[in-house]
């Protein structure tokens, strides 16, 4: 008699998008989107592909996004989340509400435990701290974004485990 082994980590059920719209207004980043500066949360069945349903929705609503790219993911009620940076233009989205990005410090815990608590403004550090790096590594995102969306970037420095120090 055999017995199915069972995977290691399941991927079944529905995924939430939590989507943080970006723009570059001059040389400030703004929040912004659907929901204003609030993320924008979208739910995306098991047969969906969650980064085609974002860059499809953000399409519909705003225009082409200059950028569409999944920065991190954590537990949340019900599942999974998948946090997600949309880099718009300029000229996109006017009309919706929006407020400047401000930095702040990351979630923390050790090395090998999440943060227990995790506020919105925190995701967004993280975000563009993954984009600021995948603009010096990345072909593709660098081509995707202006010479002054790289110079805002360039200010976003990994810090990895600098708590641990």
């Amino acid at each position: 008699m055999t017995s199915a082994a069972q995977p290691p980590w399941g991927t079944e059920g529905p995924i939430q998008a939590e989507v943080f719209v970006v723009r570059l207004r001059g040389d400030r980043l703004e929040l912004t989107g659907p929901c204003g500066p609030n993320a924008w949360y979208i739910e995306s069945p098991d047969t969906d592909d969650p980064m085609e349903v974002v860059k499809r929705l953000s399409t519909n609503l705003m225009g082409s996004p200059l950028l569409v790219h999944s920065t991190s993911w954590r537990r949340g009620p019900g599942g999974v989340i998948l946090s997600f940076l949309v880099a718009i233009g300029e000229d996109q989205a006017s009309d919706l509400a929006s407020v400047p990005i401000g930095r702040t410090e990351l979630a923390r815990n050790s090395a090998t435990e999440g943060a227990t608590g995790i506020a919105s403004a925190q995701v967004v550090e993280h975000a563009l701290r993954h984009v600021a790096w995948l603009a010096q590594d990345d072909v593709a995102v660098k081509a995707a974004l202006s010479p002054t969306w790289l110079a805002v970037l360039a200010g976003y420095v990994p810090e990895p485990f600098r708590h641990l120090g």
